[in-house]
C-alpha cells in the first residue's frame, strides 16, 4: 500500500496532545480529519477531471494514519459493480476477483487512492494545517462542555492568568489531577472590592456557564458576584447545611452597587426542622467564626444572616435586620405590597444607604417594601386607601367577567349564524 510521508507524526501528536491538554486519540481524529480535507482541496484543485464535487461526494473516503511508519494513507470505499460509472464510488467486479475471487456485486471493498508524494501539493497541505488547527479547538471545545456542563453552577479554585480588556482569564479544573483550562471572569461578575487582580493570585469563582459550540474567547464564564458563590461558601463552612440540618431558603446580592459610595451585601434567609437548632446562630458559628470565613472570602462583603418565616409579616421584618421593626401591614396580599411601620430612629437603618438594605429585602422576600415613620403614620388614611383599592380590583374583576361573558355570548351567536348559513 502506498504511503504519503509525514517526519516526526508520532512526536507531532504527543506534543499537541501534552500542549492542547487532549487525548492522543482525539488528536489523531483532528489529524485524519484534517489531512482528509488536504486530499479533497488536492483533488479539487488538480484532479477534477470535470467532476461536479458535492457536499457528501468524498463521504466514503477516509484517511489513516501509520504512526510506525510517519505516513498517513488515504482510503476509499467503493461498492461492486459490473460496470463503473463513478470511479470514486464504485470498482468493477472483474478487477476486484483478481484479488478476492468469492466478491460479488453489491458488495464492497476498501480500497488505497493515496496519492504520489509529489502531487500532495502545497496548497492541501496548506489546507490540512488550517484545517488542523479547527479540529483541535473543535475537539477541545468537546472535552471542556463534556467536562464542565455536569458540574454548571458548582464552584471551582481560580488561579489569575492574564487580562484582556475588562476581563480576568483565570484557570480552573473540573477536579483534582484534571487539566486546567481557561475560563472569562468579565467585569460585571468581578467584585470592585478586590480589584485590581493580580497573576498568579487564586480565588473561589461560580461556574455560571459553560458555552456549546463555536465561541470567541474561552467557553467558561466564571463569577464573583453570583449569589450562588455565597451558598456554596456558606454549605463548606456550616455543616449543618451540608446535612440539610439547615437549608438555604433565599438569597439577595447586591455585590457590586450601581453607587460606589454603597459597599457589597448579602442577604441569607435560613430556616431548619429541627427544634432544637438555631439555623441564624449555626451560620454564624461560635464567636461569628464560621461567617467570618465567609467574609475572608469575599473581601469583606457585609453578610446579613435572617431566620425564614412562612408568616410574610415575620419574614419581611426579619429581612431588615439588623433595624427594628414596629410593625408590618400587609397592604396587598396579591399585589404582594407591604407597608412597614418604624420608630423615627430607625428609619435610615431601615431603608439602608442608598435604599440598600430595603432593596435587597424586597428582593429576598418578594414583596414591594413602603418604609413608613411611625410618627408620620396615618392608620385611618391608609386603611382607607386600602379598602379603596379593594374596590377598585372587585370591580376590574367583576368588569373582566362582565367582558368575557359579552364575548362568549357573540361567539355562541356568531356560532348559530355559521350553523344557520349552512342549513
Amino acid at each position: 500500500m502506498s504511503l504519503l510521508n509525514l517526519p516526526g507524526l508520532g512526536q507531532m501528536v504527543e506534543v499537541i496532545s501534552k500542549e492542547r491538554n487532549l487525548p492522543k486519540l482525539a488528536v489523531q481524529n483532528a489529524l485524519r480529519e484534517a489531512l482528509l480535507k488536504g486530499y479533497e482541496r488536492f483533488r479539487k484543485t488538480y484532479r477534477s477531471d470535470g467532476i461536479n464535487f458535492e457536499e457528501e461526494y468524498f463521504n466514503n473516503f477516509d484517511v489513516e494514519l501509520d504512526l510506525e511508519s510517519e505516513g498517513f494513507r488515504v482510503l476509499a470505499t467503493k461498492t461492486i459493480v459490473d460496470e463503473v460509472g463513478d470511479a470514486d464510488h464504485e470498482i468493477g467486479l472483474f478487477e476486484v476477483r483478481e484479488v478476492a475471487p468469492e466478491a460479488q456485486a453489491g458488495g464492497t471493498v476498501v480500497v488505497d487512492v493515496t496519492p504520489e508524494q509529489g502531487d500532495f501539493g502545497r496548497m492541501a497541505a496548506i489546507q490540512t494545517k488550517q484545517v488542523l488547527a479547527q479540529k483541535l479547538r473543535d475537539q477541545q471545545r468537546k472535552i471542556i462542555q463534556e467536562e464542565f456542563q455536569d458540574i454548571e453552577g458548582t464552584v471551582l479554585q481560580g488561579r489569575v492568568l492574564r487580562f484582556e480588556t475588562n476581563s480576568v482569564i483565570v484557570s480552573v479544573s473540573s477536579g483534582f489531577g484534571q487539566p486546567e483550562v481557561e475560563a472569562e471572569l468579565p467585569k460585571r461578575e468581578q467584585l470592585a472590592g478586590e480589584r485590581p487582580y493580580r497573576p498568579n493570585m487564586t480565588l473561589k469563582v461560580y461556574l455560571k456557564k459553560v458555552f456549546e459550540g463555536s465561541r470567541r474567547g474561552p467557553q467558561l464564564l466564571v463569577s464573583r458576584a453570583d449569589a450562588g458563590l455565597v451558598v456554596y461558601l456558606f454549605a463548606n463552612e456550616v455543616p449543618e447545611i451540608e446535612e440539610e440540618i439547615v437549608r438555604i431558603v433565599a438569597v439577595a446580592r447586591e455585590a457590586n452597587p450601581p453607587s460606589p459610595a454603597v459597599g457589597p451585601r448579602t442577604k441569607i434567609a435560613v430556616d431548619t426542622l429541627e427544634r432544637d437548632v438555631d439555623p441564624v446562630g449555626a451560620c454564624i458559628g461560635a464567636r461569628g467564626a464560621r461567617i467570618q470565613a465567609v467574609v475572608a472570602e469575599l473581601r469583606g462583603e457585609k453578610i446579613d444572616v435572617i431566620r425564614w418565616s412562612p408568616d410574610p409579616s415575620t419574614y419581611i421584618a426579619n429581612s431588615l435586620s439588623p433595624a427594628r421593626i414596629h410593625e408590618v401591614r400587609l397592604i396587598n396580599a396579591n399585589e404582594r405590597i407591604a407597608h412597614v411601620i418604624v420608630p423615627e430612629d430607625q428609619l435610615s437603618l431601615a431603608i439602608g444607604k442608598e435604599g440598600q438594605n430595603v432593596r435587597l429585602a424586597a428582593r429576598l422576600t418578594g414583596w414591594k417594601i413602603d418604609i413608613k415613620n411611625l410618627s408620620k403614620y396615618d392608620y385611618e388614611e391608609e386603611d382607607r386607601k386600602a379598602q379603596d383599592n379593594v374596590v377598585r380590583t372587585v370591580k376590574n374583576l367583576a368588569s373582566s367577567e362582565q367582558d368575557d361573558e359579552i364575548d362568549d355570548d357573540i361567539n355562541e351567536e356568531n356560532e348559530e349564524n355559521e350553523e344557520n348559513d349552512e342549513n
